[in-house]
């Protein structure tokens, strides 16, 4: 029955994204058609399989971290605050794929440190995770010896949790990245919520817009929001495991 629910729940979603999605998907790939014959015929001398080749290598550049800024290229996806940013993503899980290994050695190197790094990391968050319901629990105990309440404390403290844990984790942060990325507070949100439970779609990722420059401390403190965001998430998302079973 469980397994049923299972595939009932995913078959739904998968028909309800085939319907808001695949109209947009054929009109890109039909407006990419249209510019692309545009092109050619506005610019003869350009070729077909020329276009496609340096279309494939402005691709394969900016999987790299390159990208085109006038008669210049734009680096620093791989200094040491983007390297920081992506190890934190790779053993998190997170894995945006924006960004990965391109050399055999950097591959190798990243294996042995997913390797290590994922224990290490599910050690740490579960420890985080302890201490914020450990506090949740010593509050709650608290009430009850000043106010002599007992079901009505926990359920207070775990209702200023869950509503602190929106605000820190997932509300206030879009205001952040609004203001940072340019993004609209939708597309924060969406980020916020995608990065934390490690979906990590990658469509959106902090610090890679060329075009804006980001303070020093930027990257690091969207390191420690996933890591104590990642904790929180994890007591709710477990919270709702114990409903549904």
């Amino acid at each position: 029955v469980l397994l049923v629910a299972y595939l009932g729940y995913v078959g739904l979603g998968a028909g309800v994204l085939q319907a808001l999605e695949r109209p947009a998907e054929v009109q890109a790939a039909q407006n990419l058609l249209q510019q692309h014959w545009e092109l050619l015929a506005n610019h003869t001398c350009l070729q077909g399989p020329a276009l496609r080749r340096l279309i494939e290598g402005i691709i394969q550049a900016y999987k790299s971290g390159v990208t085109l800024q006038g008669n210049t290229t734009s680096l620093g996806r791989w200094d040491f605050s983007g390297s920081f940013f992506f190890s934190i993503s790779a053993i998190t899980t997170i894995g945006y794929g924006n960004l990965s290994p391109s050399t055999v050695a950097g591959r190798i190197f990243c294996i042995l440190f997913a390797l290590f790094g994922i224990p290490l990391n599910l050690v740490l968050l579960n420890e985080i995770g302890q201490l914020m319901l450990l506090g949740v629990q010593h509050c709650a105990h608290r009430l009850e010896e000043v106010f002599h309440w007992q079901k009505k404390a926990s359920l207070l403290v775990k209702t200023c949790a869950l509503v602190t844990g929106l605000l820190l984790f997932l509300l206030l942060p879009p205001l952040l990245f609004s203001d940072k990325e340019g993004w609209s507070y939708e597309e924060g949100f969406y980020y916020s919520f995608v990065t934390l439970s490690t979906i990590g779609f990658g469509d959106y990722v902090i610090g890679m817009n060329p075009d804006r420059t980001y303070p020093g401390w930027y990257k690091n403190v969207i390191s420690l929001w996933i890591l104590f965001g990642m904790a929180w998430l994890a007591l709710v998302i477990k919270f709702c495991i114990n409903f549904l079973e």
